[in-house]
């Protein structure tokens, strides 16, 4: 069961890091996107009265400056407070967040334990009691995220369930899929609150096991923390699949499109990516377009 449990949790980060890259990869390459020339950006000097670099004499001649840390904090604010839904939803916000927050924190947990792991081969003691300060602060951070997490993560996923079950707007937008996933996701939070409430109060054998993942040195557990490592790895599978990208994503979105004021000037790579486009040929016809031409030629 040991040697099941280890190959089962190798595949599942090694599957979900190769799913997003290949994904995120993807994305990056495809062709430039339609520009949304929506003011303000939010990285513009002139930003808290929606102008833009457009206004100023010569703007071509000159250096542009952006304020990158401008468009992250905003990013940041929505990832963690999701304040669009808490305006124009706030009961679905009170199931919403909670899940959101319990994604995030299991996540967070998990990746903690590695390095809790990691620091344990170094020969750190992680406990409330460690002589060593970094062993304190691990020990206390894997307890919070994790109880946190699975609290948050398991009223979040009922909270959606229901929700989009009882609302007849949200419900004609959700599909079986949708339904299956919070059903996944409340088993994974609900066998780590198990796990942690009648096994582990110190989640000491979560530790443990990802030091036996690190020194190939795989140890047994006990089942309540087995089901919890296996219905997580399937989690991590299964993610790639779903709408659950848009953590990712989102990044791509708000700064290579939303935010996207790039000039295009003469001899510049958004010149010679737009040019290349003139090069493909026009897969559908109309009146005034005909197939199988380039669009230079149309």
């Amino acid at each position: 069961m040991s040697v099941f449990l280890a190959i089962l949790t190798y595949f599942a980060y090694v599957f979900i890091i190769v799913a997003y890259s290949a994904k995120i990869v993807k994305y990056v390459n495809l062709p430039t996107h339609l520009r949304w020339e929506l003011y303000p950006v939010i990285h513009e000097e002139k930003y808290r009265y929606g102008g833009s670099y457009f206004e100023n004499p010569d703007w071509w001649e000159k250096i542009r400056t952006k304020s990158r840390i401008r468009g992250i904090s905003y990013l940041l604010k929505e990832y963690f407070i999701l304040s669009d839904y808490l305006k124009h939803n706030a009961s679905y916000w009170l199931a919403l967040y909670p899940w959101h927050m319990g994604f995030i924190l299991i996540i967070t947990f998990h990746i903690l334990c590695f390095f809790g792991a990691l620091a344990m081969v170094l020969g750190i003691t992680i406990s409330a009691g460690s002589p060593d300060i970094s062993g304190r602060i691990f020990y206390y951070a894997i307890l919070l995220t994790g109880v946190i997490s699975f609290i948050a993560g398991a009223v979040g996923s009922i909270g959606l369930f229901i929700k989009r079950l009882a609302d007849e707007k949200l419900r004609i937008y959700a599909s079986l899929l949708s339904f299956f996933g919070y059903i996944l996701t409340l088993a994974v939070f609900l066998s780590g609150l198990y796990s942690w409430y009648f096994i582990d109060p110190s989640l000491a054998e979560y530790r443990e096991f990802w030091v036996g993942l690190i020194t190939l040195h795989f140890i047994g557990i006990k089942p309540a923390t087995a089901v919890h490592i296996v219905l997580f790895d399937f989690f991590l599978i299964y993610l790639p699949f779903t709408r659950s990208l848009h953590y990712i994503t989102r990044f791509l979105v708000f700064f290579l499109v939303r935010w996207d004021d790039e000039p295009n000037v003469r001899g510049s790579e958004l010149e010679k990516r737009l040019t290349k486009l003139f090069d493909q040929k026009i897969t559908w016809s109309a009146p005034h377009i005909q197939t199988g031409k380039k669009w230079s030629e149309q």
